[in-house]
């Protein structure tokens, strides 16, 4: 009998001992998880911290390429006012201040081309054609397509009785516009020259684009050595 109440002790304990190591087991298992979640956790909020922080230089960086660009195009505008302001006193004849107002817009940008031409032709019509030149020419340097640089090296040169010269850039100004004052120009010179025809040609093309072309020939001095002629009074209506 003692013989087999040790054995059912025996077998009981062996059978606890399974179902405790069981159980050990089971906690490690779980405990592990537990640890491998945090870990994965962690691991997540990591990643999402580095990506915000990504996305926040991103965003940093393209404000300020936009305040950048933003800064560009307002100074560019002002520059623009600047040289329009240039652009008027020289029509209203007052070259000195055109003069003055162009070399600021050029301080402030070396690249502006319009502001070369408007104070080249200052220049000019200020008695200094050579530098009235050069400054057209750096105009052109800059930009050799631009129309009203190619205009005024044309009439710089007339302005200076460089009437072959002048001739030579009208055209080439045609050659970028149908501007009416070149035409006009073209005109001019062969007025002074006496060249019925060629004043007839150009001056006819020039009010083709603009009929109140007929107002400025009527009292222009360039035309007198032609304003005889039947076809000439006849093209501008006298």
């Amino acid at each position: 009998m003692k013989s087999k109440s040790i054995k059912l002790k025996l077998l009981t304990f062996a059978v606890l001992s399974i179902i405790a190591v069981v159980i050990i087991v089971d906690v490690g298992k779980n405990n592990n998880n537990k640890e491998n979640k945090n870990i994965n956790v962690t691991n997540n909020n990591t990643e999402i911290k580095i990506i915000e922080s990504k996305v926040t230089k991103i965003e940093q960086s393209k404000g300020m390429e936009i305040k950048k660009q933003q800064d560009i195009k307002q100074r560019q505008a002002n520059l623009e006012k600047m040289w329009k302001i240039g652009y008027d006193e020289f029509f209203a004849k007052q070259y000195e201040k055109a003069i003055e107002t162009e070399k600021k817009v050029i301080v402030e940008d070396p690249n502006f081309y319009k502001a070369y031409a408007v104070l080249g032709i200052s220049l000019a019509y200020n008695g200094d054609f050579i530098n009235g030149m050069k400054q057209i020419d750096e105009s052109l340097k800059l930009k050799p397509d631009y129309g009203y640089a190619t205009f005024n090296k044309a009439l710089a040169n007339e302005l200076f009785g460089h009437y072959d010269e002048a001739i030579k850039w009208y055209k080439k100004d045609l050659e970028l516009e149908n501007f009416e004052w070149s035409y006009y120009g073209i005109a001019s010179i062969y007025g002074r020259k006496g060249d019925r025809s060629n004043t007839i040609k150009y001056l006819t093309l020039a009010i083709d684009i603009n009929p109140n072309i007929k107002n400025a020939a009527k009292g222009e001095e360039d035309f007198d050595n032609v304003r005889q002629s039947t076809e000439f009074k006849k093209l501008i209506g006298e």
